[in-house]
């Protein structure tokens, strides 16, 4: 028996979390808590070019917000 995972032929879906993060999920296997769909019924190629298209940080949201400049900081010199 094959996994649902590995099929290259078979349909797809792009779920994205919360954290902004995407994976593969097979369009057969129910999507799991916490899981959004990005892309619906594709192919295996086009889910991977969509992740490649709309996921070019791979850290989550919330690290990337932690670590994002903040506005307004003090510069350090003075006028």
């Amino acid at each position: 028996m094959s996994s649902p995972f590995e099929e290259s032929d078979g349909s797809y879906r792009v779920l994205r979390n919360d954290e902004e993060q995407y994976s593969v999920w097979p369009a057969s296997v129910d999507v799991p808590a916490g899981w959004q769909i990005a892309l619906n019924n594709a192919n295996r190629q086009d889910c991977l070019a969509f992740i490649e298209d709309n996921w070019p940080d791979m850290r989550p949201r919330s690290l990337r917000s932690a670590m994002a400049p903040t506005t307004g900081a003090h510069s350090g010199t003075e006028s």
